[in-house]
């Protein structure tokens, strides 16, 4: 079933998510619902707290970033479930890179990130997994994996760009946004 995205504005969206245990119950709907939801709104990547759980999961497909003329090896089957994911190491070289977010439609800004992580996590088997990233996909965990904190897109940004993104972030929260997937706004109303 596809959710509704939660927009911009909502408290979900700061909060710290919650680890879960392996037998967290709807586990498997839970994620087939949140593959059809990020397909439907053509994402690369979905964090639990964007369709309103609070918990430490999320999805990536950087796999159409492993296609075409600009191809990036790293993203060639990059399709993974991440649960209670630890980044346990950042490199110290960065990277600029202009990111979006399904839970803020229509902006996008230039995010600084390490340009390769070490991850843990469990895979959707409740397989323990330890990955180096680097690349896209690193980028792409690195943007999932700070919905989990509480971080968006806004927060890796200077207070003057803020500032000026303003309004344009109120009326995401007002609905005030076209888009072509379902939103949940901060009043909880679905749009």
């Amino acid at each position: 079933m596809i959710k509704p995205i939660v927009a911009f504005g909502d408290p979900l969206l700061k909060a710290e998510a919650e680890e879960i245990e392996k037998d967290f119950p709807g586990l498997e709907k839970l994620l087939d619902d949140m593959w059809e939801t990020m397909y439907e709104a053509e994402g690369v990547g979905l964090a639990a707290p964007q369709i309103g759980e609070s918990i430490r999961l999320f999805i990536v497909d950087g796999s159409p970033f492993g296609e075409g003329e600009d191809a990036d090896p790293d993203c060639v089957g990059f399709k993974r479930v991440m649960i209670n994911p630890v980044i346990y190491e950042s490199s110290k070289k960065t990277s600029v890179m202009e990111e979006g977010c399904l839970s803020i439609p229509g902006i996008r800004e230039e995010v600084v990130r390490p340009v390769s992580v070490k991850i843990e996590y469990f895979n959707e088997n409740w397989d323990l997994k330890e990955e180096m990233l680097s690349g896209v996909a690193a980028r792409i965990v690195q943007h999932e994996y700070d919905h989990l904190d509480g971080i968006m897109i806004p927060d890796h940004i200077s207070s003057i760009k803020r500032r000026l993104l303003h309004g344009k972030l109120r009326d995401i929260g007002l609905g005030k946004v076209a888009v072509g997937y379902r939103m949940r706004l901060p009043k909880g109303k679905v749009r």
